[in-house]
């Protein structure tokens, strides 16, 4: 038996529910994806378009589509929190790994795009590690 996920924005404003099953997770290094997460990759699950269920907040989601090229970025308008999205083609689901309030059973399949991976990210993978905010 598949178990169920849940997840939501930061502000609780928009809720989800889906099937821990997904066919694909990447980590995507590419200057969209860092620019769309602020942050050095996307963690991006792949699931079947219909595994999901709107608890609540549907309407808070705002989606943006690039105008010329295909990529987009789904989020909470109230906090701005990435959400999941249909893939332009619609055949997939996309869901940002940190919109999920448990951890999923699949673990990433591959980092893409490493050849726009920056040199912040791969010096930060061997600094020191701490708890909380450092001292």
């Amino acid at each position: 038996m598949t178990k169920e996920l849940t997840g939501s924005c930061c502000c609780a404003s928009v809720a989800f529910k889906l099937k821990d099953d997904f066919t694909k997770f990447f980590f995507c290094h590419c200057e969209q994806c860092r620019k769309l997460t602020g942050s050095a990759h996307a963690s991006n699950l792949f699931t079947a378009p219909d595994n999901i269920e709107w608890i609540r907040g549907e309407d808070k989601i705002t989606r943006y589509q690039h105008p010329t090229r295909a990529f987009t970025k789904a989020f909470c308008s109230v906090c701005g929190s990435a959400l999941p999205y249909l893939s332009g083609n619609k055949k997939a689901l996309k869901v940002p790994a940190g919109s999920l309030n448990e951890e999923p059973s699949k673990m990433p399949d591959a980092q893409i795009f490493c050849a726009e991976q920056t040199g912040w990210h791969k010096a930060g993978l061997n600094v020191k590690k701490t708890e909380g905010f450092p001292e």
